[in-house]
């Protein structure tokens, strides 16, 4: 383990805890479940949520951007995804939130920008309106699922039950071949005519997917589709920015991103045509001047 850095933070570094070690660590939720993370740089923190069933990995091209233009870059494994403990329980949006949570408190966190892609989105909702905004500077919400995924009555817009009980088949049947399937094909676009498929991409997606417990990764798949995260939305009084494909195969834009910006008190829209679900790595050069822009503004 690398000695600590005590020193004092700069003004740009105002939200840092006076000593820190930075690198890999893990921090301890409330029910003991070890939480891995990164924790690189310096600056004002963005802390950024992945999506499911994936990893901080996924994050790659914005931690090495953001952190290289100055900023504190950091990333966790959701619980039963990645480095983090595999837990049979807690899989649900109050428990990642409040996994969310003791990371921001472990790191003395303030002033940070809060993103999350797709299920990351929906724990990023389910933070700030279950612990509020008060370290709070900025949230994006990317390809994200709020407000509700799943169709009801009172969203009949959203996707079938049938959806999603495919998927929960498609992990619990043969979860090896359906997490090669699924960035082969709809989450980078890569069924597309024309598509520019990338092998090593879906070999990383892959890699990320198994690296989780199969249990987390089943009840995940209810967390993303079935919370509601309204209430959430409406609660939260900082900016946020939202950013969505129009072509994404996974969260349709016009029932998560369009919804939640009018729910919003301070939503920011960026709708990106032809865009995939995946596109903070397929566009990641498009994606991270936005994000940058915003962060500036």
């Amino acid at each position: 383990m690398s000695s600590l850095d005590v020193t004092a933070p700069t003004a740009a570094a105002k939200t840092a805890a006076p000593t820190r070690t930075p690198g890999t660590a893990y921090v301890t939720a409330a029910d003991g479940a070890q939480i891995f993370y990164k924790d690189w740089g310096s600056g004002q923190p963005i802390v950024f949520s992945h999506g499911w069933p994936l990893t901080a990995d996924d994050w790659d091209a914005q931690m090495l951007f953001f952190g290289a233009q100055g900023y504190r870059v950091i990333a966790h494994d959701r619980r039963g995804h990645g480095r983090s403990s595999q837990t049979w329980g807690g899989n649900e949006m109050d428990t990642y939130a409040d996994d969310l949570f003791a990371l921001v408190e472990t790191l003395g966190l303030r002033d940070a920008v809060h993103v999350g892609h797709s299920t990351g989105g929906g724990e990023v909702a389910r933070y700030l309106g279950r612990h509020g905004t008060s370290r709070a500077a900025k949230a994006v919400l990317i390809s994200a699922v709020p407000p509700l995924m799943v169709q009801t009555p009172a969203n009949p817009q959203g996707l079938p039950l049938a959806v999603f009980d495919q998927f929960r088949a498609g992990v619990a049947g043969d979860r090896a071949q359906f997490y090669r399937d699924v960035p082969a094909g709809p989450f980078y676009g890569f069924n597309r005519p024309g598509a520019k498929v990338s092998e090593g991409l879906i070999e990383k997606w892959w890699r990320q997917g198994m690296m989780g417990g199969i249990k987390a990764h089943y009840d995940c798949i209810k967390a993303f589709s079935e919370t509601d995260f309204t209430q959430d939305l409406k609660s939260i009084d900082i900016p946020v920015l939202v950013m969505h494909g129009d072509d994404d195969q996974v969260v349709p834009y016009k029932d998560a991103a369009l919804k939640s910006v009018e729910l919003l008190a301070k939503g920011v829209l960026k709708i990106y045509p032809g865009f995939p679900h995946g596109m903070p790595t397929t566009q990641a050069d498009i994606i991270n001047a936005d994000l940058l822009a915003f962060l500036k503004a």
